[in-house]
């Protein structure tokens, strides 16, 4: 992967990083950013998988559906 970046801002990471580590303070960086999604994504898929979850996730939602019917608009 090539990455362009201001010669300022190179020279910083080199100086503060030191020669060597600049990669792995990129991804040490970026990580929370790009697998935030994948960590809920994950999450997801495990509450699915959950059937005694799911089964109170729709009585819950079945509840709130009939709640509405009665309601006065």
């Amino acid at each position: 992967m090539t990455i362009t970046m201001d010669e300022d801002v190179y020279e910083g990471l080199f100086r503060v990083v030191g020669r060597g580590k600049v990669s792995q303070f990129l991804q040490e960086l970026a990580r929370p950013h790009v697998l935030q999604n994948a960590a809920l994504d994950e999450a997801y898929r495990a509450m699915s998988a959950d059937a005694q979850y799911e089964a109170e996730a729709g009585e819950w939602i079945d509840g709130l559906i009939g709640g509405m019917a009665n309601e006065a608009r």
